[in-house]
């Protein structure tokens, strides 16, 4: 049984299943939904805790098979943790998962902490195995328009607010913006605010004085921001990029691989095939299906050669050679073909030739 996170509260208060499994790369929300399933599982009686951390090929699986089966010395009921950081339990793990669903006692209530998990994990024998036998939860961090309205919602937990209108969303947007990538840091600026304010309304120069710059990005936020013609948040996520350490040849790579797809796919659709099936050619899914949606209309042939030739510039100068044309810094270099990249995506959409 697939949960969103936001329908666990509710979900526990109707009555707890014997299996649940929290998954995701969010430490913050998935911390917070491991401590909800906890925090139910002892209000119902469940007192007597075991924790399995699966480390390596050689864990003895027969342990946790043992611990389902075992009488509790101190609890009627009991709480059995399995946590597997890597997200791959193995030949062996995969089969004492199966087994370990198909005899859940009545006393235990066990829970599953993994990683974010990819198609073919999700797909997994040993995953089915744990979806129906329990709940599973999926965690992930809020994208950037979401983060305003998820900030309310825990300023009013703690009971504080934004000013109504336009001032309260500046605020809200300014803080999104500092902490962009990294709720947990959020979270301690959030009770930070509760610590030096009391309950009511904040103003932004309240939030501004109090708030640090804690946002992280990766660089696969760049090309979404570059594709969506975002400047200012393009540019942010560049510099915070480059602050944070990232290999500019990695950025660059990303950055790269998006003009090639690109181009791949403008070159289907010249051949008359429709933007589906010419973006599933170009091997274009997930989020980048939609924003190349968006932007490949806006492209003509001369367009993607031109950026493909300040791509491939580019690449020489974060590997460091030099070009009399281009910066001679890395970063620099990668801002120039930034700009040039949002220059093409806010340029006037082209007329799609149909086929005949």
């Amino acid at each position: 049984m697939q949960l969103k996170l936001e329908q666990l509260d509710g979900h526990l208060a109707r009555g707890l299943r014997p299996l649940y499994v929290v998954h995701g790369d969010e430490p913050l929300q998935a911390q917070e939904a491991a401590d909800a399933v906890r925090a139910a599982a002892r209000a119902a009686g469940h007192g007597e805790r075991q924790v399995f951390t699966v480390a390596g090929s050689h864990f003895d699986w027969s342990a946790v098979l043992g611990a389902a089966q075992a009488l509790s010395l101190f609890a009627d009921k009991r709480i059995v943790e399995i946590r597997i950081p890597s997200g791959k339990p193995g030949k062996d793990g995969s089969e004492a998962l199966q087994r370990y669903c198909e005899r859940l006692p009545e006393d235990l209530l066990t829970l599953v902490t993994l990683p974010r998990l990819d198609g073919q994990q999700l797909k997994s024998g040993w995953f089915a195995a744990l979806d129906a036998a329990g709940v599973c939860v999926r965690v992930e961090t809020p994208p950037r328009a979401a983060l305003p309205a998820w900030l309310a919602q825990r300023l009013a937990r703690q009971g504080q607010r934004v000013k109504a209108g336009e001032e309260g969303q500046r605020t809200l947007a300014f803080f999104a913006d500092c902490v962009e990538g990294n709720l947990l840091a959020a979270h301690q600026e959030l009770q930070k605010l509760a610590l030096l304010h009391p309950a009511g309304e904040l103003g932004f120069e309240q939030v501004e004085a109090a708030v640090l710059n804690v946002a992280r990005f990766d660089a696969g936020q760049l090309g979404e921001a570059l594709w969506s013609g975002q400047v200012a948040r393009a540019l942010r996520i560049l510099d915070g990029l480059r602050a944070e350490g990232e290999a500019a040849v990695r950025v660059h790579w990303l950055l790269a691989d998006d003009l090639r797809a690109l181009a791949r796919a403008r070159a289907a659709l010249d051949r008359g095939q429709p933007l589906p099936l010419a973006l599933r050619e170009a091997r274009v899914w997930g989020v980048k299906e939609k924003l190349f949606e968006r932007v490949l209309p806006l492209l003509a042939d001369h367009q993607l050669a031109h950026l493909l030739a300040a791509a491939s510039v580019c690449d020489g100068v974060c590997k460091g050679l030099r070009h009399p044309e281009w910066p001679a810094e890395a970063w620099d270099a990668l801002r120039r073909l930034a700009l040039l990249v949002l220059q093409a995506a806010a340029s006037k959409p082209r007329r799609l030739a149909l086929p005949a």
